[in-house]
């Protein structure tokens, strides 16, 4: 654990969060915009009508070699050109012209530099940043939020069908209400995560290649009979099939692409974490009603004071996380979309805090699937409970009498049960009293509150 880490991230969690550094790290970034130059300089060399000559299958390797084989010394070396100079290039203090000064760099030394002057050819820096951030954000999805997303999913639905006919006492208002199942209450947050899990596999995040204010300025005076609009789309359709991300191009933007398309992406990250937070706090008051268990673990300490005490703590620190990812979510919406006029620097700097947003989410999952692995369904006393509030069968006895004809049923039933307490046998005697058929009194009496679950059981497994 890196200890003067700033941010916790890198720091106290950065075991759970390592996994997002290949696609959110400084060499990160600087690597995908290096691969977002690579391959637009050979898509130029196979646009018929530019300038530039073809390259051989070796020159293509060697290309996409520089950003397969980044390394930290290579970031090194941009950080170097953009800060204090490299060998006989000046700082430039700008991120993006030391990205394609190191690619000429490079190049230079090769049978490529011949065509040094085609990298970042007629194109502005949010060309290909923002499309760097694209990959980045539609890879790191695919490969490191959505499995750690769907584990706790599939972890959820595991629980909901092991305990699909645990009968348990609801609450409505926080008070005793008709009684649900266990495995039904869990149900419902698996497929609450599973719709959001599908509209993100099916979002489309959009992209941008066309100059300095959207025009196609510099490409058009450059090269004027190529269709440039056409050539915008065939390349961002090929990088997205080459890098499998759902990705299109955004035809009309001003020197940025708008970002509409990560903020609705972000919702749908910000609404899963709102899911999660609601789970988290309900798992945390079943377990502070010993409705579930947390299975103890030699050497782990609950409290400093209190030997006794397991907290749940994984839940409080998951909560906690997703807390914090959503305020930044929350913030990247009110704030991308947003440019003076057609630019404006403010964006840059907030979305170097995607990798933050996800990093928090991430940790919240991976508490959240720790404490899930650790819980033990207290079945006994679940029933206990349940079985303490018999005046959760009213609804059943007033609805009944009601498809009987009775009058005021319900009303009858407010004056026995309402602020009183109960046992079954209070409940017997008032249905002993009504003006009924034996067989319909019979009928009544087969309700309890262990049996009044109406279906569901089925729904669980559903």
């Amino acid at each position: 654990m890196p200890l003067n880490s700033i941010s916790p991230l890198d720091g106290r969690y950065e075991k759970y969060t390592k996994d997002l550094a290949p696609y959110f790290s400084e060499s990160a970034s600087m690597k995908y915009k290096v691969l977002m130059e690579c391959e637009y300089l050979i898509a130029l060399s196979e646009t018929r009508g530019v300038g530039m000559r073809k390259l051989s299958a070796k020159e293509k390797k060697l290309l996409r070699n520089l950003y397969e084989n980044f390394s930290i010394k290579d970031a090194q070396i941009i950080s170097d050109i953009e800060l204090k100079g490299y060998k006989e290039i000046k700082a430039t203090n700008h991120d993006f012209k030391a990205m394609e000064y190191f690619i000429k760099e490079k190049l230079g030394k090769t049978s490529l530099k011949d065509i040094l002057e085609f990298t970042h050819f007629g194109l502005t820096t949010w060309d290909a940043t923002h499309t760097a951030y694209t990959l980045m954000i539609g890879e790191s999805m695919r490969e490191v939020y959505l499995p750690a997303l769907e584990e706790i999913a599939k972890k959820i639905g595991k629980l909901a069908k092991d305990n699909k006919n645990i009968p348990m006492l609801a609450r409505t208002h926080g008070q005793p209400a008709s009684p649900t199942t266990f495995g039904k209450e869990f149900k419902i947050f698996e497929e609450r995560l599973s719709r959001q899990i599908g509209q993100i596999k099916n979002h489309v995040l959009l992209a941008k290649l066309n100059g300095a204010t959207g025009n196609y300025n510099a490409l058009h005076a450059a090269y004027p009979r190529i269709d440039w609009v056409n050539f915008s789309k065939k390349f961002i359709k090929g990088i997205a099939q080459f890098r499998k991300v759902k990705m299109e191009i955004n035809l009309f933007t001003t020197q940025i692409e708008p970002y509409d398309s990560f903020v609705e992406l972000f919702d749908m990250l910000r609404r899963i974490n709102f899911i999660l937070i609601g789970f988290n706090q309900d798992v945390w008051r079943y377990i502070s009603d010993d409705w579930i268990a947390q299975q103890s673990v030699a050497g782990e300490v609950g409290s400093s004071t209190m030997p006794h005490k397991i907290n749940p703590w994984f839940l409080e620190n998951s909560e906690g996380n997703l807390g914090t990812a959503n305020a930044l979510f929350e913030f990247f919406a009110r704030k991308l979309p947003i440019s003076r006029l057609q630019r404006d620097l403010s964006d840059s700097t907030v979305l170097r805090s995607i990798g933050t947003a996800f990093g928090h989410s991430l940790i919240g999952f991976k508490y959240l699937n720790n404490q899930l692995a650790r819980i033990v369904v207290n079945k006994t006393k679940m029933r206990e409970d349940l079985n303490k509030h018999p005046e959760v069968i009213a609804e059943a006895i007033q609805t009944i009498l009601r498809r009987e004809g009775k009058r005021m049923p319900y009303e009858k039933l407010k004056e026995l049960t309402r602020g009183k307490t109960l046992v079954l046998k209070d409940i017997y005697k008032f249905i002993d009293q009504l003006d009924i058929k034996p067989k319909i009194k019979a009928e009544l009496k087969k309700i309890t509150p262990e049996n009044y679950l109406g279906l569901a059981e089925r729904l669980a497994q559903l």
